[in-house]
């Protein structure tokens, strides 16, 4: 039977510590993460519950505007760039691919700074700049 060393269980429970202690997303920057997912998969519910009251009509004809196109996220990653009290600035990297008609485009999400809110305890995009 083969037995372990007290150094060696202690360097096992270290690894797997480590391991357990992936750093989990800002709740702000998930929010956004999860509104531009909802964009793309068109689902109008969800997309309607990740905005504020203020910008959900922006919301709603952001994705009138893709109904008639293909699409997909590609690598999309988000992180909060700056906090003021209820509100931070998310920026996120990655693209949503649209296609229509076998014409691709790529819309680059790198060039907005999302808007997102606190409200009861829920992070809300309340629109980009």
């Amino acid at each position: 039977m083969r037995r372990f060393t007290p150094a060696g269980v202690l360097v096992l429970l270290f690894a797997l510590f480590i391991s357990a202690c992936g750093k989990a997303p800002d709740p702000a920057a998930k929010a956004v993460e999860d509104y531009l997912s909802a964009l793309v998969n068109k689902d109008s519910a969800r997309l309607s519950a990740l905005s504020c009251a203020d910008w959900e009509a922006s919301a709603m004809l952001e994705l009138d505007s893709l109904q008639a196109v293909a699409t997909k996220l590609e690598g999309l990653t988000c992180s909060v760039t700056a906090m003021s009290g209820t509100t931070s600035e998310i920026s996120c990297q990655g693209k949503i691919l649209t296609t229509y008609n076998n014409e691709d485009q790529q819309l680059d999400l790198s060039v907005r700074t999302y808007q997102v809110v606190k409200q009861g305890g829920d992070y809300l995009v309340c629109g980009y700049k």
